[in-house]
């Protein structure tokens, strides 16, 4: 496709028809009269040889072609949007914007929050926006990425994008206060008979393929799609869950629960800061990188680690 014989101005349209599914609504939407829009319709026809929107009855729904495009032109349309976005000086005193970053409410609640602390006293025009990280992050990370401003994610579970470290974690077990079927330590016996609690995301796979690798196949009692709940699922049951040590610290005196070490050498974590490649000049991100890796290394109390 040669995207200079193509009029851009047409991604905008598209998508006002598609999520309106109405010519004049859309054109309202867009700043186009009836005729204008109904032209834009037609050469968006010609172009996909489809009719996109079909009436029936007395309204318009979308073609199969359609239904794809829907979510295409949203996506397109962000990315065009961060694009033209892009400044070559910024200063974050005086500057009004959002990031959005993607993360886990583990990320936001051990990092984020101190990130939010940084940036409200250093750049009070800044806003952040944290967006849960959706299932399938992985299958889709390129797509993700062209539409947020960063995703907070461990080494291990993507690759081939530009990331900056932040911090790092360990991995523990959680037990509840006065477990009975539960002494000092756990043993890796402890892990194959107790009932689990785990996080249901799928990322979370580096640590649960080491227990693979060890032999362990945990008895999965309860899945969660938080692990800020994990604390509150084990105590006052035999369950056990495996965390990070960050947060357990942080959780830990909300619930009956307490830390026990892991009966193997658990994979380090390392978190860190992803984003696409077409932030990477960007001045306003540059700012926002910076920023979180003076966050991450305030944390680990070690010199800011450089882009990976």
């Amino acid at each position: 496709m040669n995207l200079a014989r193509l009029d851009l101005n047409l991604v905008v349209a598209l998508r006002a028809l598609l999520e309106e599914r109405n010519v004049t609504r859309a054109g309202q939407r867009v700043g186009l009269s009836q005729p204008a829009m109904s032209a834009a319709l037609a050469r968006l026809r010609r172009h996909f040889d489809d009719d996109l929107l079909a009436r029936v009855g007395g309204h318009y729904e979308l073609t199969a072609l359609g239904q794809v495009l829907l979510h295409r032109t949203a996506t397109a349309c962000e990315v065009m949007e961060r694009l033209f976005a892009s400044q070559a000086e910024f200063d974050p005193g005086s500057e009004t914007r959002e990031f959005k970053i993607v993360a886990s409410d583990y990320a936001v609640a051990v990092f984020g929050a101190e990130l939010a602390r940084i940036v409200h006293e250093e750049a009070p025009g800044i806003r952040l926006r944290f967006a849960q990280t959706p299932p399938g992050v992985v299958d889709d990370t390129a797509t993700l990425l062209s539409t947020t401003d960063g995703l907070f994610m461990p080494h291990g579970v993507i690759s081939d994008f530009p990331a900056t470290d932040l911090y790092g974690d360990r991995w523990v077990f959680l037990v509840a206060e006065g477990n009975p079927a539960v002494g000092d330590r756990l043993t890796r016996e402890d892990l194959g008979r107790l009932p689990w609690v785990t996080y249901q995301r799928t990322y979370d796979a580096p640590a649960v393929r080491q227990l693979g690798m060890l032999g362990i196949e945990p008895r999965v009692e309860v899945s969660v799609d938080s692990f800020q709940l994990l604390p509150l699922l084990v105590q006052g049951t035999r369950r056990i869950t495996l965390v990070q040590e960050r947060l357990a610290r942080l959780l830990a005196p909300l619930a009956a629960v307490r830390v026990v070490e892991p009966p193997y050498e658990a994979v380090p974590l390392r978190e860190a800061l992803w984003w696409h490649p077409v932030h990477t000049h960007d001045a306003a991100h540059i700012w926002l990188r910076e920023t979180c890796a003076r966050v991450g290394a305030r944390m680990d109390g070690a010199p800011p680690g450089a882009d990976a």
